[in-house]
């Protein structure tokens, strides 16, 4: 681990150098990708300096607790040597976690695509509920949220939803909600007041860099034609919804919110992008098999991750047992203790699969 620490300081004053250079500065995209990788390793470097300043400390205080003839000075001395002791356990438990290999998604902006599952009516709802949850935690994070797609209901639902999420680590914190949501509440049309279970399936994509993915125009059929809103009614006199379909693998595209065909077929491009180097991931993933189930931060999305529980104001994510009496207070886009507790669980179960192929 220390030698890796060694490197990486090296690397770092290596970088600090050559952003001072006057080639460096004038020389736009690498000054850009040399600032980004120092910021990067900052945090790491200023912890290495903290844990070997702790070092020094307590070497300097065992020297004074077998040099010391004062008493009182021998004491301090011990007292300085176990302070500095527990700082440097304290500072090699975090550089652990932060030399953990990196996704490297986490800085991408993400697309989210929500799709009412079991229950009908109810569950168009409910995935309406995971929407605006999702709005109000991107913009707490003062992110931009765009809908790029919706399939809405009449009462107020939403049978499928697209949205994208732009701002810095989108994806580093959503990445935790792919799966399935369970909610159980009593439903408004319910007159018996019967409490019904339904779900909801929520994707969460990285958005795919232009140059990542190199997709040939005459493998895409394009389609157009007249949006429609709910119960099927026309909302738009030209044709400006676009329909994408990618031959090769069969994925389709629709989006239809926009009035112009343009932006209409940009945004679809945008999502079919996405879907694309999620396969491609996957397939990936599918290659190294054991280490995508082993994360949490990965969870495939058939899997039931969450349940609303409406009569008891509970949330509980089942994949680390957490559950919490703050149900509309989480409805309302407050994640951040669930998704911050999922970050460690994930970080732990890094940390525990590292140490144990050492």
């Amino acid at each position: 681990m220390f030698e890796k620490l060694d490197a990486l300081t090296d690397r770092y004053s290596e970088i600090n150098e050559r952003l001072m250079q006057p080639e460096t500065v004038n020389n736009n995209p690498l000054y850009i990708e040399l600032m980004k990788e120092y910021n990067q390793l900052t945090p790491l470097i200023e912890t290495y300096k903290k844990y070997k300043s702790a070092i020094a400390e307590m070497n300097e205080a065992e020297e004074l607790m077998h040099s010391e003839s004062d008493h009182d000075m021998r004491e301090m001395a011990q007292e300085q040597y176990l302070e500095a002791k527990d700082a440097i356990s304290r500072y090699t438990e975090e550089l652990k976690i932060m030399l953990l290999p990196k996704d490297p998604n986490d800085s991408r902006n993400v697309i989210i695509e929500i799709r009412a599952g079991a229950g009908g009516e109810e569950a168009a709802l409910f995935a309406n509920s995971l929407l605006r949850m999702y709005t109000m935690y991107a913009e707490s994070k003062r992110w931009k949220i765009e809908i790029l797609n919706a399939n809405r209901t009449e009462l107020g639902g939403v049978k499928e939803v697209e949205v994208s999420v732009e701002g810095e680590g989108a994806y580093s914190r959503f990445k935790y909600e792919s799966g399935v949501h369970r909610v159980q509440r009593v439903p408004e049309t319910e007159s018996q007041g019967r409490i019904q279970t339904s779900t909801a399936t929520v994707a969460v994509l990285p958005e795919a860099e232009s140059v990542e993915l190199n997709i040939d125009e005459k493998e895409l059929k394009i389609d157009v034609f007249r949006a429609s809103g709910a119960g099927g009614q026309h909302i738009n006199k030209t044709e400006s919804a676009v329909r994408i379909t990618h031959l090769p693998t069969g994925l389709v595209v629709e989006c239809q919110d926009e009035r112009s065909q343009q932006k209409n077929k940009e945004r679809a491009m945008k999502v079919l992008c996405s879907r694309l180097l999620e396969m491609k991931q996957r397939e990936h993933d599918e290659a190294i098999a054991g280490e995508r189930r082993s994360q949490i931060g990965t969870g495939d999305r058939s899997e039931r991750i969450r349940t609303y529980n409406f009569p008891d104001g509970r949330v509980t994510d089942h994949r680390i047992g957490l559950t919490l009496y703050k149900l509309e207070s989480i409805l309302n886009g407050s994640l951040d203790e669930i998704i911050d507790a999922l970050a460690t669980a994930d970080q732990a179960a890094k940390l525990a699969k590292q140490e144990g192929t050492v």
